[in-house]
């Protein structure tokens, strides 16, 4: 029966763009200059509650196009099928190696640490957002199979690497598509986790060859967000017990190929306390009050218990609940790797940005886009580093 499910999505996929009479908007041997991409390549695919398919990169942009959310497993099918310890008649959120690594099932207390988040919290500003963010929109596309998308990616990663100056370490993780990762170093001699705040560095038109600035959705915003928490971090000269990462990942888009990348290198290896998305923050539909996005669908219940106190205690504007679905974005990679994850989003999910996937997808196009509200999002990046991370004596 699943199988045949299976076969039914596939087929629904078909027909995602109409065409015009003879001529069809899309053929397997579609070329585009500067792009290194063959769309009658195979990939594994995992939609949610079917067995893992084999479509083409075509089929996977007609699968997007029809709101279907997918993780492509080529490169990761084992990602999440290590073994797992119980903890309290329920499953642990962390792998283990099997030959003697077990990590602990971890506990997240009410926020205690108002008086060190409160001063960092000064140091934020919309100004580094701004800046960043017109550069990062200026790319035609960040697709992460166009040249342009490797050279948006090359951007960050400078523009990373002259914030960490100040005491941050930028480590890289190779694989099908190039993520930027920044470590803060812990002060700790005990292996008792490290912190992750990540967002997607990639976007992508509907249909991929066309302009994708990405300004809000997906996701220039939530990048220079959080990257503007790291930098708030470092000018504070934070140093935490815990090692507090920042990763931007990229192929998001792609069916989450660098966050499964990188998860499946962290799997069984790498104790991760919690780990926080932060995937469009920019967003503040006209007529509506400006909010917090608690997704409260395949994430960690703990951890988003935790994340909504944050809110209560650091932030100027409330917390909603809502759902975006499965494998909706890179917290969905750490999950099935069995870590605690959460995602915070702009609004409720029904009054996000329409203009995601399209030309319109630009700092400029309507007031709702706001800097203002972007920075709501940093102070909770601040909060969710230091009251997790600690700050070392």
């Amino acid at each position: 029966m699943k199988s045949l499910l299976a076969l039914v999505a596939l087929a629904c996929v078909a027909n995602a763009f109409p065409t015009t009479g003879d001529q069809a908007p899309f053929t397997v041997d579609y070329k585009h200059p500067g792009f290194d991409w063959d769309l009658s390549a195979q990939r594994l695919v995992q939609i949610q509650g079917q067995p893992p398919v084999w479509m083409s990169e075509l089929e996977k942009i007609q699968a997007k196009a029809r709101g279907i959310k997918f993780f492509d497993i080529t490169d990761t099918p084992d990602l999440g099928t290590l073994p797992r310890v119980k903890a309290n008649g329920s499953a642990n959120h962390h792998g283990y190696n099997a030959s003697t690594q077990v990590f602990p099932a971890p506990a997240f207390p009410s926020p205690n640490a108002t008086e060190k988040v409160e001063p960092i919290l000064k140091k934020l500003s919309t100004d580094g957002p701004r800046k960043n963010l017109q550069h990062f929109t200026g790319f035609r596309t960040r697709h992460y199979r166009s040249d342009t998308g490797k050279q948006s990616q090359a951007w960050l990663k400078k523009t990373i690497t002259e914030a960490s100056s100040l005491q941050g370490f930028l480590l890289t993780q190779s694989h099908t598509a190039a993520d930027n990762i920044t470590r803060i170093n812990g002060t700790s001699t005990t292996d008792d986790g490290i912190v992750i705040i990540g967002a997607h560095q990639d976007s992508t038109n509907m249909w991929p060859f066309l302009p994708a600035p990405g300004a809000d959705g997906y996701d220039g915003s939530g990048t220079v967000t959080i990257l503007e928490s790291y930098r708030a971090l470092l000018a504070a000269d934070f140093h935490p017990e815990r090692s507090i990462e920042f990763h931007w990942y990229s192929a998001e888009e792609g069916g989450l190929l660098g966050s499964q990348a990188v998860a499946q290198a962290y799997e069984g290896r790498v104790n991760v306390l919690a780990m926080s998305q932060f995937d469009m923050t920019a967003w503040v539909k006209s007529g509506t009050r400006e909010e917090v996005g608690i997704i409260t669908d395949f994430v960690d219940p703990a951890l988003t218990e935790f994340n909504k106190k944050l809110v209560d205690m650091y932030l100027d504007i409330p917390w909603v609940e809502t759902a975006c679905g499965y494998a909706c974005s890179d917290h969905a990679s750490w999950g099935k790797a069995g870590y605690p994850s959460c995602f915070t989003i702009e609004s409720a999910f029904g009054n996000s940005n329409k203009n995601i996937h399209s030309m319109n997808d630009r700092i400029d196009i309507s007031p709702e886009f706001s800097f203002d509200h972007m920075l709501e999002f940093s102070k909770l990046a601040v909060a969710f580093a230091v009251e997790l991370g600690g700050i070392s004596d």
